[in-house]
C-alpha cells in the first residue's frame, strides 16, 4: 500500500522578534509580522536568489531548502504565513525566520544606499518595496550556482530538482498533496520537473562525491556536471572547507571560492551574497552588465570592473542594490 499522505501543520504568521535591527542578533524586542506585497514575495522566492521554490495553484508558493519543506501565502494584510508537513514543522519553525533573514530590516538597509543622489536606484527601490535578500544555507547555494552558467532561472530549477528527485534524500514521505497535484495544476513549469510524490532536498556535496559525472549528466547539467563532480571530489577531501570560507573576510572568501572547478567571480559573489550574508558582493550577470551599460554609462567596461564600480557606488550594501538593479531590469527593462 503507498504511504498515507503526509500531514500539514495550520497555516501561522512568521514572526519576526526585533525587526528594527540592522544586524541580526538574539531573539528580543518587539514582534511583528513579516510582511510583502505578492510582486515582491515572488521577486524574493524566484528572482534568481534561490531556485527551490514554486507557485502553486492557489497562489502561494512552495518549496524545499537543507532539510525543510513549507508553503508560503500572504493574508489580506499581506502578511506572511507558512505551512510545513508536521514532522518538519518544528525545524521549519527554526529554520524559516533565518531563511528569509527576518531578523534585519532591509528598509533600513535600503534607506543607506545612495538613493538620493542616483535617481536610477531609486526607482528600483520604489518599484520593489520591501525587497529582501534571502539567507540561504552556504552548500546547497554553491550547487545551485554551479548549476546556473549560461542558464536562465526556469531551467536552473529543473535541473536542481531532477537533481533532488534523482540523487537527494526524501525528507518528507510519498503522498503530498501540495507538491504533486498543486504541481500538475500549477502555473510553474520547472514544477513538472519535480512533479514526484515524495519530497527531496539537493543531495550534499559528500553525496555528489559519490556520484559519477554520468549520471550527473543525466540531470540536465551538461557540462556543469564535470564542475559539480570536481567540486564535490574537492570538497570531500576538505571537510569544513566551505563552511570555513564562508567567514573569512569578503575578498579572502572570493578568492577561495574561485580555486572550485567551474567557479568564476559572478558565482562566488552569489554564493557569498546569498549565502553568507556578504552584502558588499555585487555579481554581475546579463541583466547586470545591460543595467549598468544603459543605465550607468559602463557599455564595453568588464565585469570585474563593473563590479568594482559596483562596490564602490553604492558602497558596503551594493549587494542590496545589486539586488534592486536586477530586480527592476528584469521587470521594466526588457528590450
Amino acid at each position: 500500500m503507498p504511504p498515507d499522505p503526509p500531514e500539514w501543520s495550520e497555516w501561522r504568521p512568521l514572526v519576526t522578534p526585533g525587526v528594527n535591527r540592522v544586524e541580526p542578533s538574539p531573539p528580543t524586542g518587539p514582534v511583528a509580522a513579516l510582511k510583502f506585497s505578492p510582486a515582491v514575495l515572488a521577486e524574493v522566492l524566484d528572482g534568481g536568489q534561490a531556485f527551490g521554490w514554486h507557485r502553486a495553484s492557489d497562489g502561494g508558493w512552495q518549496g524545499v531548502w537543507a532539510d525543510c519543506a513549507a508553503r508560503l501565502k500572504l493574508s489580506e494584510r499581506d502578511e506572511l504565513r507558512w505551512s510545513a508537513p508536521k514532522s518538519l514543522a518544528v525545524k521549519v519553525a527554526h529554520e524559516l525566520p533565518r531563511y528569509l533573514a527576518a531578523d534585519t530590516d532591509f528598509a533600513q538597509l535600503a534607506d543607506r544606499l545612495p538613493w538620493r543622489s542616483d535617481a536610477h536606484l531609486a526607482r528600483c527601490i520604489e518599484a520593489f518595496p520591501g525587497l529582501r535578500l534571502l539567507r540561504q544555507p552556504l552548500a546547497e547555494t554553491l550547487l545551485c550556482f554551479l548549476c546556473s552558467a549560461t542558464k536562465q532561472i526556469v531551467q536552473i530549477k529543473q535541473m536542481t530538482a531532477e537533481l533532488a528527485r534523482c540523487h537527494g534524500r526524501r525528507i518528507c514521505p510519498a503522498g503530498s498533496p501540495s507538491f504533486t497535484e498543486a504541481a500538475k495544476r500549477g502555473p510553474d513549469p520547472a514544477m513538472a520537473a519535480s512533479n514526484e510524490s515524495a519530497i527531496h532536498r539537493l543531495p550534499t556535496w559528500p553525496e555528489l562525491a559519490e556520484i559519477s559525472e554520468k549520471e550527473l549528466r543525466a540531470c540536465r547539467l551538461g557540462f556543469r556536471a564535470r564542475h559539480i563532480r570536481e567540486t564535490a571530489r574537492s570538497l570531500s577531501r576538505r571537510p569544513g572547507w566551505l563552511e570555513e570560507t564562508g567567514r573569512r573576510p569578503y575578498a579572502e572568501a572570493k578568492a577561495r571560492l574561485c580555486e572550485l572547478p567551474g567557479v568564476g567571480e559572478k558565482i562566488a559573489d552569489c554564493v557569498l551574497l546569498f549565502a553568507a550574508g556578504r552584502l558588499e558582493a555585487f555579481p554581475v550577470d546579463v541583466w547586470i552588465f545591460k543595467a549598468m551599460a544603459q543605465r550607468y554609462g559602463l557599455a564595453g567596461w568588464k565585469p570585474a570592473q563593473i563590479a568594482h564600480f559596483g562596490r564602490t557606488h553604492f558602497g558596503p550594501l551594493a549587494g542590496l542594490a545589486q539586488q534592486y538593479l536586477f530586480a527592476w531590469e528584469r521587470k521594466f527593462g526588457r528590450g
